[in-house]
């Protein structure tokens, strides 16, 4: 894992190379000094945080995972998911074709019951089992559109975006740039003729996130206010669905402003969607189905203040926020979000100078979402990071010990 540090660095020399950038150039757009470029190229500095990754492939005009070698290599066996990727490709790619299905679709009551066990997948952190599942539900919800009329057929849109999303989230978590970009654009097509008139707001929830990989805080913002004014009047009604949108929504435009540096502004999206949060924990009435698949709760509101503080290198912050939060909060999360809680604890011990309680968190992030957490490069780095200062440290004790009994002598 050492050398996986250095060959980041290696990448990012070689494109900045290819543009015939000076390294004082990079260091400038960076806001670092040349050294630290230096040293970072060399391998002897980790990128701890997406924000920074994106901000350095964005300069060098590369996706970020050209610099760190996403997907990561892998055995035969872990690596079959592409093929269900490559088969999710082919059925976004021919959207407005007659669909190939055999028999008649099921009705869209019958295929929501199927996107709750997506759900449970999702909540799981299960990526990979995702993917194996899209391909037919795409194919059944595109036939069933071309075969229905009204609401049915609305309905069909509505799960083909929702089923988008899906493909979106774990092709982020696995590292397919070409599937997130697809699944982004076909959701914001089935959106807008689903008639539900939160969908689009989730579409433009997504395209917020393939932002970040370029860097383009300005605009995710933006991207993030316009889908906020669509789903505004149904928030102020109090309605449940939109409620979770909207608060969603001013989860990312957090990120978003965290990884700009703009800490006035992380602060009052955290307390928006904290008011949303409240919103949704006082709401009075029948169950809501959230067939929108947006994850948003007290809980989460909670870990997302401890992230843009680390986002924002405040470790002290994001730590003083976890004291304050109960575990109870944490533990009714689902295993995807808890996975990212504590990768992002184990990122702020480790800065805080506690490599032991560092990696306790990550094994915990590792028992409760095992793929999310060693396909993400934040993961990699942090232990990469302990690895490498543990190493340094026995090296100390060797050399003080082989002192006291004069090995050298």
């Amino acid at each position: 894992m050492l050398e996986e540090a250095e060959e980041i660095g290696r990448r990012v020399r070689r494109a900045r190379l290819r543009l015939g950038m000076p390294q004082a150039d990079l260091a400038t757009a960076l806001g670092k000094t040349q050294g630290w470029v230096s040293k970072m190229e060399r391998g002897l500095i980790e990128l701890d945080r997406v924000g920074l990754l994106n901000l350095i492939a964005a300069e060098l005009h590369v996706h970020p995972n050209d610099l760190i070698g996403r997907p990561y290599s892998s055995s035969p066996a872990e690596n079959q998911w592409q093929v269900s990727a490559s088969s999710i490709m082919r059925e976004l790619r021919r959207y407005d074709l007659a669909p190939v299905y055999d028999g008649a679709p099921r009705p869209s009551g019958e295929l929501w019951r199927e996107m709750t066990r997506l759900h449970r997948l999702r909540d799981a952190a299960a990526n990979v089992a995702i993917l194996r599942v899209l391909p037919d539900l795409l194919r059944e919800a595109r036939a069933l559109a071309e075969v229905s009329a009204g609401h049915e057929r609305e309905e069909a849109y509505a799960i083909y975006a929702v089923a988008c999303k899906f493909a979106h989230t774990a092709a982020h978590a696995l590292g397919h740039p070409e599937l997130i970009a697809m699944a982004a654009e076909r959701a914001a097509w089935s959106a807008r003729l689903s008639g539900d008139p939160v969908m689009p707001a989730l579409a433009d929830w997504m395209r917020v996130w393939d932002m970040w990989a370029t860097a383009d805080w300005d605009d995710s913002l933006t991207l993030s206010d316009k889908a906020l004014a669509g789903v505004q009047r149904d928030y102020e009604r109090g309605e449940p669905l939109a409620v979770r949108m909207w608060g969603t929504l001013q989860l990312r435009a957090a990120v978003s402003a965290a990884r700009s540096g703009r800490a006035a502004e992380t602060e009052e999206r955290i307390g928006h969607a904290k008011a949303a949060a409240d919103r949704l924990s006082g709401y009075q009435g029948p169950p809501v189905y959230d067939r929108h698949s947006v994850t948003f709760s007290p809980g989460n509101v909670q870990i997302h203040a401890i992230s843009v503080a680390l986002e924002m290198g405040d470790q002290t912050k994001a730590l003083a926020i976890n004291r304050r939060t109960g575990p109870e909060v944490v533990a009714a999360l689902p295993n995807s979000r808890q996975g990212h809680h504590h990768m992002d604890l184990a990122r702020a011990w480790l800065w805080d100078g506690s490599r032991d309680r560092a990696l306790g968190e990550l094994e915990t992030a590792e028992q409760i979402a095992p793929q999310l957490v060693r396909n993400h490069p934040v993961a990699r780095s942090t232990l990469r990071a302990i690895v490498y200062a543990e190493r340094i440290a026995t090296r100390e004790k060797l050399r003080r010990m082989s002192d006291r009994f004069h090995l050298d002598g």
